[in-house]
């Protein structure tokens, strides 16, 4: 009875030291344009473990595809990592080189205010790295950057049939992707330093 005991304790001092895995997932929230295309980026990165399309920043609750425009939502992803394997900083410098920050219309061939760029901070911490990024990006292309940064808002995700869409219906999505000229205007504005950390 003693020795059950005392491992009933061990195990239970064990258990109040260990981490909490809450504390081991980072979350990440992008607005890059189309998320079809930002999710497929960064489901391409070490260290991602699950993003999800949705919508973030719009006046009314519950957007789908057809209100968020009117709505005033971006088009968003919702990222979450292993802070082990990669941190915010580095999902930041990927973000701005997966994208033309320099664009206040949109992103490539999607127009309007739901495909500009924003990130979307949920702390201090991160809105300082979000800030530090912007800056970092802006004096390396010599240009003014404006990419929003902005507070925490409630993110809805969207309609199933938008997750993973790049794998659902690849035909699709990589006739939309070069099309809309994504890659080749990432790759002009950004050089060797474009997509910067995705896997090949």
């Amino acid at each position: 009875m003693i020795r059950l005991l005392l491992s009933s304790a061990l195990m239970t001092c064990a258990l109040a030291i260990a981490p909490s895995n809450a504390e081991e997932t980072g979350v990440a929230v992008f607005a890059g344009g189309c998320f079809w295309c930002v999710e497929s980026d960064f489901d391409h990165v070490k260290g991602v473990t699950e993003t999800t399309s949705g919508y973030i920043g719009g006046k009314a609750d519950n957007p789908t595809y057809k209100s968020h425009v009117a709505n005033g939502d971006r088009e968003a992803v919702e990222i979450k990592y292993d802070p082990a394997v990669v941190t915010y900083a580095q999902l930041l410098k990927t973000f701005f080189r997966t994208v033309n920050p320099t664009d206040d219309g949109g992103q490539f061939c999607d127009r309007g205010h739901s495909y500009t760029t924003a990130v979307y901070t949920l702390n201090d911490e991160q809105a300082d790295q979000a800030e530090a990024a912007k800056a970092e990006a802006e004096k390396l292309l010599g240009k003014n950057v404006v990419t929003a940064i902005e507070p925490p808002a409630r993110f809805w995700p969207a309609e199933d049939y938008h997750q993973d869409f790049y794998t659902k219906s690849p035909v699709r999505y990589n006739y939309y992707r070069r099309a809309c000229g994504r890659d080749n205007e990432v790759k002009s504005l950004w050089g060797e330093e474009a997509n910067f950390g995705l896997a090949k």
